[in-house]
This record gives C-alpha cells, structure tokens and sequence, in this order.
C-alpha cells in the first residue's frame, strides 16, 4: 500500500459558513480570501498551469460565487506574480521568465540559509529530533509520488507538507522577522509552482534527511551551508523546462467584439 498523506475533500462551494439566523460569522474568511486560496491551490496542483486563459465568470460558476469576488482574489494573485492581465485582452496564469526564477531562487537562499543557522544554534533537543522524523517522512512521500505522478490531489499533499517542514525550520529559529518575510516573499509557494509546472519530482532517496540531520546535528555553518546546497539543487532542472515552455508567451488571444 503506497504511503499516503492525508486527502482533505475539496468542497464544490465557497460560501463561508454562517451563525445562527443566518448570520455570516465575523471570523469566517471573506468570499475574496476563500477564492484567493481555491484559485492559487489550483495553480499549485497544475490545474491552472502556465499561460492559461482565466474567465473570471466561469470560475466563479465553479466555485459557486458571484464574480467580484473572483475579481478581487485575481487582483490579490497578480499582486503576488502569478497571474498577469492585459487590458481588452484578459487574465492568464503568469509565465515566469528565467529572471523571475533566478531572482526567487537567490531570495529563497539568502532567507532559508540564515533561518537554517539560526535553527541549529536556537533549537532544543526535541525540535531537531521532531525535524529529523519530518526530514524522513518528506522522503518517504516524495518516494510514493514517484508512483503516483497524475494523482494531483496526492501530489499536493505533498507539497504541503514539504512546505510545513520549511517553514517548521524558520519558526524554530526564532527570528519572527525571518519567518515573516519568508512567508510574505512566498519563496516557498514560489519553489512549489516551479516544481509543479516543470513536473520535478524525483529527488535522492534521502534528499531531505540529509539536510535536516545536518541542522539537528551540524554547526550553524554546517547547516546554512547544506540549506543553501538544498535550495540550488534543480535548479537548472526547473530553468531548463521553463525554456521547452517559452512558446507558450505568445498565448494571449484577443476577445472577439461583441
């Protein structure tokens, strides 16, 4: 049996749920923050990829919404580099050039590495044994998605907790300025669409073990040295599927007038 991480069901509506009467609760996430999440996990999960066309009104339809919400995430996401618009032309999921991967590549280095020394002089005993277990298990799934390539939900899964082990590193590294800007930078959703775009998959059996037994153990030059080996890994894997996509920047059609 393939060793999966846990499937959450997607939900066909986005309507946030409600107090008694009827009455929206304060806290629940607005329609445009829910609609920013479903749309950007569809690009994570391929199924808005590279230089496709957005229609607002029909993915509004699909999320069972009303379009200015859709309006507002798509405008949120464009801020963030992932989609792009063209006046009288439309919205598309953006097409990062090489300049845009190098540069996030070289953000994402100097964040992580910094975190990862921080990591291995300011973590206890129990969070570098608790990294080491989560180093292990990222392996384990990564092994499994070898065999379960077009299982996208599987594959998302994944990322996430790949994700969460990053971010485990930057929190235990108490620097909340640190673990603030990697997360406002999106250095990780970033590498995650890259890898997901260009279908990397494949990494050494031990890949994250290794790095996560050098910041448990290591010293903080050990472990910010092996961060930043980590992070360049691929990288010209991810660089040189972007180039076999570049046709697709000539995509943009032009609506027809009514």
């Amino acid at each position: 049996m393939k060793d999966k991480a846990a499937k959450s069901p997607r939900s066909k509506s986005l309507k946030p749920p409600s107090g008694k009467g009827g009455v929206t609760n304060p806290r629940a996430q607005s329609l445009a923050e829910l609609a920013y999440v479903a749309i950007r996990n569809q690009i994570l999960r391929g199924e808005l990829p590279f230089g496709i066309a957005i229609a607002r009104r029909k993915l509004a339809e699909s999320l069972n919404i009303s379009v200015p919400p859709v309006t507002e995430a798509l405008q949120r996401l464009e801020r963030d580099g992932l989609v792009e618009s063209k006046p009288r032309v439309g919205t598309r999921v953006r097409i990062p050039t090489r300049e845009d991967v190098e540069d996030r590549s070289f953000l994402r280095e100097a964040l992580e590495t910094q975190a990862a020394r921080l990591f291995a002089e300011r973590a206890t005993p129990e969070e570098k044994k608790e990294l080491c277990q989560m180093g292990a298990r990222v392996d384990q799934l990564y092994a499994a998605g070898e065999e379960s390539a077009h299982d996208k939900e599987f594959l998302f899964s994944v990322n996430t907790y790949h994700m969460k082990l990053h971010l485990f590193i930057a929190d235990r590294a108490r620097c909340p300025s640190l673990r603030d800007a990697i997360e406002r930078e999106q250095v990780l959703i970033f590498n995650w669409l890259y890898d997901t775009a260009v279908k990397r998959r494949v990494l050494g059996s031990d890949f994250h073990t290794r790095l996560t037994e050098v910041l448990a153990h290591g010293t903080p030059e050990k472990a910010g040295e092996a961060m930043r080996a980590h992070i360049r890994h691929g990288l010209q894997e991810v660089l040189s599927g972007l180039d076999r996509m570049s046709q697709l920047e000539s995509g943009w059609r032009h609506k027809k007038s009514s």
